[in-house]
């Protein structure tokens, strides 16, 4: 009889350690590749030259949290990245001059928050950039010269949470929430211009409505929104005449991506994430490159990157069953090179599939996911992870999931589950999940539970609850609300107060809080509903195991989220574990905070679910 001890036990650091290589960019010119990889274990910038990649230095120098997002300026001669301090989420914009090496943060100002709102290779040497410097809610827009790192600002912000420029720099769209938890988005003809209206979205979606990009003239603006229909589709809004035309739709998925001409715009092709991403060619010119890229792998096609002159792709290839591959795509000799895979040391080990999951929950509703079984074990009866995703205005797609594959390696049946409220289905299914957390939304996964017990491929005396975020609020409400379906619970940065949650957003969300007083409830008016949804609540009744982390840092769930809970926990004597991490944030940025709590939460699984654990191997003082 096979157990799990027949398949080799894969490290917790190969699952959850710095990637060998990640996120190539290329250059502008097509001369140049940069990446992501670690150097002395904290994740920097490496820069090669195309045709010799081995020939690599390291750019950048980050010695702390790692870099985990860049981009080549336009010129060709700077990397920009964003950091923060220790997961405050107050990002700051750093330029590499290539040249000389030097580095330097161009939004040097504390307690700010910086984003790059466009790069245009018509100003290569200018990037318009989002900074809540004069008010911590609203980013007003400057124009940065990358070679001086003079900021001048040229939008105030009237109380917009987004902006689009044209390719010539001209802030002429933006996104703006209305008191009543909609959106609109309006357009100016310019800088001098009153912002008018162009299309009005009411709270139903609210989510689901955004400007995208401008045409090449300036006077067509790509839109996406479900305005008038269930799903998130493609239009383009002539700003002249007023029309509109469709370019993209589905009747139940939302659109997910969308390839345009990086000259003029033209819709190339768009995808929707079904069970798997599905990609729909639109544009003849590039049908053979799709047709070509479709069928060299069977992973999940991602576009990644191009050069200036749309002649070079980078690729990626998302599997559930091994590591991210990265290609580079010729698209004059319709040729492919593979540059590399995220974590090649996985290649050596047996890993897990992911299967799609769908079944009808208590009310009707359709409801899908994912389930992830251990390789070679017996579909019958085995101990089960329930993986809650964050947001919950997110969902769960197929592809690689570290922690889905480390827990089918150690013995557990993984169920993931988009339940109502998570995107991608269209604003029916989103909307469903208005005011429903700790309730309808908690239902759809006790039906997910009862569809695996009823199919007999998962015991209900060995079932956990698991998430982050959202996530670590459901595992909250099921050691609460439902004490008696779960056998322990691991709850990483979720909010156990929704009053308190909603009155101490970040300041930037601020503009969009009547979104959450519509899709959770209102502080004011509604504390009473908040409060019966409130795993805080019902702290008394928790009887089963629990496993808290959390970042000190945090600025969306607050560190007291988890504190008010724990301190509960204390007082009654409840068993629990609490991990507090003084230098993260929404998360584990850094690999020695990953592995640390991933190593408890192993331990504490296998303590209460009967799989297997890797030894600890952490540093004590870590």
């Amino acid at each position: 009889m096979t157990t799990i001890e027949d398949v080799e036990l894969v490290p917790r650091e190969v699952l959850f350690g710095n990637p060998t290589r990640t996120s190539p960019q290329i250059s502008p010119d097509g001369t140049r590749m940069a990446w992501l990889a670690p150097r002395d274990g904290v994740l920097n910038v490496w820069l090669a030259p195309v045709d010799d990649m081995a020939d690599a230095r390291c750019v950048t120098d980050d010695t702390d949290r790692g870099i985990r997002m860049f981009s080549w300026d336009h010129s060709g001669e700077r990397l920009l990245y964003v950091q923060d301090t220790g997961g405050d989420e107050n990002w700051h914009i750093h330029g590499v001059n290539l040249t000389t090496g030097e580095t330097r943060d161009v939004t040097p100002f504390d307690g700010v928050q910086a984003r790059i709102v466009k790069l245009s290779k018509h100003h290569p040497d200018t990037a318009l950039v989002g900074i809540n410097r004069n008010n911590p809610q609203l980013h007003d827009v400057y124009r940065l010269d990358l070679p001086s790192g003079e900021l001048t600002k040229i939008v105030d912000n009237p109380g917009f949470i987004g902006f689009i420029a044209t390719d010539d720099l001209e802030v002429r769209a933006a996104l703006a929430p209305t008191e009543d938890g909609g959106m609109v988005i309006l357009t100016r003809t310019d800088d001098s211009a009153e912002w008018q209206p162009l299309l009005t979205a009411g709270p139903e979606d609210s989510l689901s409505t955004s400007p995208l990009a401008f045409d090449a003239s300036g006077e067509r603006l790509l839109v996406v929104s479900s305005v008038d229909a269930n799903a998130a589709r493609l239009l383009w809004f002539d700003l002249t005449t007023d029309e509109q035309t469709l370019v993209a739709a589905d009747d139940t998925y939302d659109l997910s991506d969308v390839r345009l001409h990086p000259d003029t715009k033209a819709v190339e092709a768009v995808a929707f994430v079904r069970e798997r991403i599905d990609w729909v060619v639109l544009d003849d010119a590039v049908a053979g490159d799709f047709r070509e890229l479709l069928a060299l792998d069977d992973g999940d096609l991602q576009l990644i990157d191009h050069d200036r002159d749309d002649r070079t792709w980078l690729v990626a290839y998302d599997h559930d069953d091994g590591p991210v591959s990265f290609w580079a795509w010729n698209r004059d000799k319709q040729a492919a090179s593979h540059l590399f895979t995220h974590r090649p040391e996985l290649e050596r080990y047996e890993l897990a599939t992911t299967e799609p999951l769908s079944f009808t929950a208590r009310d009707g509703l359709q409801i899908h996911g994912y389930l992830t079984f251990p390789p070679r074990l017996e579909r019958t009866s085995l101990p089960a992870v329930l993986v809650v995703h964050g947001g919950p205005w997110a969902r769960d797609t197929w592809g690689f999931g570290p922690e889905a594959q480390w827990l089918a390696n150690r013995g557990y049946l993984v169920i993931q589950v988009n339940f109502r409220g998570s995107t991608g289905y269209g604003k029916q299914f989103l909307n469903a999940g208005d005011r429903e957390w700790g309730r309808r939304m908690h239902h759809d996964l006790l039906d997910a539970v009862d569809h695996v017990v009823d199919a007999g491929v998962a015991d209900p005396q060995r079932m956990a609850i698991y998430g982050g975020s959202y996530g670590g609020y459901a595992a909250l409400v099921g050691a609460t609300f439902t004490p008696d379906v779960f056998t322990c619970a691991v709850d990483i940065v979720g909010p156990s107060n929704l009053k308190t949650l909603i009155e101490s957003v970040p300041p930037y969300w601020a503009p969009m809080i009547a979104q959450f007083h519509n899709r959770v409830g209102n502080p004011e008016t509604e504390a009473d509903l908040l409060w019966e949804r409130s795993p805080l609540s019902r702290a008394e009744q928790i009887r089963i195991p629990l496993l808290i982390a959390q970042g000190a840092n945090d600025p969306r769930v607050k560190q007291a989220e988890s504190e008010q809970i724990v301190a509960v926990l204390r007082d009654k004597g409840i068993d629990h574990e609490y991990l507090l991490f003084p230098d993260e944030g929404h998360g584990f940025a850094k690999p020695v905070n990953r592995l640390r709590f991933y190593a408890a939460a192993e331990a504490f699984l296998a303590e209460h679910l009967g799989g297997r654990a890797e030894p600890d191997t952490t540093p004590p003082d870590s």
